[in-house]
């Protein structure tokens, strides 16, 4: 049983926001090339792009984005002021997959492949976990608490927590892959190498905004230090063959809240290029 929990394979992938493009990308070839995982684990972009290879949709992620990236329904202040999130709760999490861009439930719920989405608790500031079985309005409700940006997004209040963005607790879930039994793992990262997080900015306005929660500021205020411990720890990793990691070869320049197709299109290529490069060296990987 133990060597067997050993060759369990996992996919993990890290948010970003509109840097997601170049995780859609490599997912993407993933999936041309029929590469699969017993497991996979997103974050916030990492886990509402990343849905998209359980159910072996190649293209939605990058399709819906360039399509709807301007419309005020997807993101927009206007939303902002008028719901109290950024990125259009009805819109996003209901139209747009019920109706403009379906996402295709019965093949999630049927692949085998397990996958589990982060969220902070912001009573607790630790990361909870949620096992997405069948795509269905509470998987959906993780996804949008995972992806659910402090400063620009309400709560999300489900299963008893108090939820946001899975990256302020943890933002790139190896460990807890690793803790339930998957060690060989594909690790698709955001930002190139040697990137290391500054400490926010924004944490003046956190303390206000977030002035309930003392135990998500303080994670807040430690957020670069976590991540830049984890960025340590992957290369670690990557140096002794436990883990692949699969990160973008420069700085991806793009906004987190990016408007321009073009410039979507552009990272996807990026990841598309970037997986295609190392196709051979994951296959590999994945055999071992």
């Amino acid at each position: 049983m133990a060597e067997e929990q050993k060759k369990k394979t996992a996919l993990i992938m890290e948010g970003g926001a509109m840097r997601g493009m170049f995780t859609a990308g490599v997912l993407d070839i993933l999936m041309e090339n029929k590469i699969t995982f017993d497991g996979g684990a997103g974050i916030s972009a990492g886990a509402v792009f990343g849905c998209n290879f359980k159910s072996g949709q190649i293209g939605r992620a990058i399709r819906y984005n360039k399509k709807y990236c301007r419309d005020p329904r997807y993101c927009s202040f206007q939303s902002l002021i008028r719901t109290g999130d950024l990125y259009g709760v009805d819109f996003c999490y209901h139209i747009l997959p019920d109706k403009l861009d379906v996402f295709d439930r019965r093949a999630f719920r049927e692949n085998p492949m397990e996958f589990y989405i982060g969220a902070t608790d912001v009573v607790t500031g630790k990361a909870v976990y949620h096992r997405c079985t069948d795509g269905g309005d509470k998987d959906i409700l993780w996804m949008r608490a995972s992806a659910s940006m402090p400063l620009v997004s309400r709560v999300v209040e489900i299963d008893g927590y108090k939820l946001l963005d899975g990256g302020i607790a943890d933002s790139i879930p190896y460990r807890y892959m690793e803790e339930i039994g998957f060690r060989r793992n594909v690790i698709i990262l955001t930002q190139p190498a040697g990137f290391r997080k500054k400490k926010s900015k924004t944490l003046p306005l956190i303390r206000i905004s977030q002035r309930k929660y003392p135990r998500l500021q303080e994670a807040m205020a430690e957020r670069h230090v976590m991540y830049n411990r984890q960025l340590q720890e992957i290369r670690r990793r990557e140096e002794k063959g436990i883990s692949l990691v699969i990160r973008p070869p420069e700085a991806l320049g793009i906004s987190r809240t990016e408007h321009d197709p073009a410039e979507l299109e552009r990272v996807y290529r990026m990841g598309r290029k970037e997986a295609e490069r190392r196709l051979s060296e994951i296959k590999a990987f994945l055999m071992q």
